[in-house]
């Protein structure tokens, strides 16, 4: 293991954080921590995975969209960030891309997701 990488992994582990195994298709819960004056609180942000970027590295980042009154929406999140409280596999989906942005043009059935059902965990993520 290089330099770089042994460094990535020790501050991962410092960081003692769990990141569940999702893939862009994936519906996700990710609880975020929110600030308002004095006050923190936990608001989920449900919606599709629709991109994963650098891997499970620390400089990784997911987009998640949802459909919020009508309205798309997009947000995307460190994962290694402080502020995520939880992150939380809904459902798995079935795709064949590994970034979804055809999805910004869809609306109604034709922007579903057919849910995976043979779903099987990584054997790396047992060890």
């Amino acid at each position: 293991m290089d330099l770089i990488a042994q460094i990535e992994a020790e501050q991962i582990a410092a960081l003692g954080k769990e990141i569940p195994d999702f893939k862009a298709g994936d519906t996700i819960r990710v609880g975020y921590k929110v600030t308002e004056g004095t006050r923190s609180r936990v608001q989920n942000y449900e919606g599709v995975c629709i991109s994963r970027k650098n891997g499970k590295g620390i400089a990784g980042s997911f987009t998640v969209r949802k459909i919020s009154f009508g309205e798309g929406v997009e947000r995307v999140f460190p994962l290694y960030s402080t502020n995520i409280e939880s992150i939380t596999v809904v459902r798995r989906g079935r795709v064949r891309r590994a970034k979804l942005y055809y999805l910004r043009a869809r609306r109604g059935k034709s922007a579903r997701i057919a849910e995976q059902t043979n779903y099987k965990p990584l054997a790396s993520a047992d060890a």
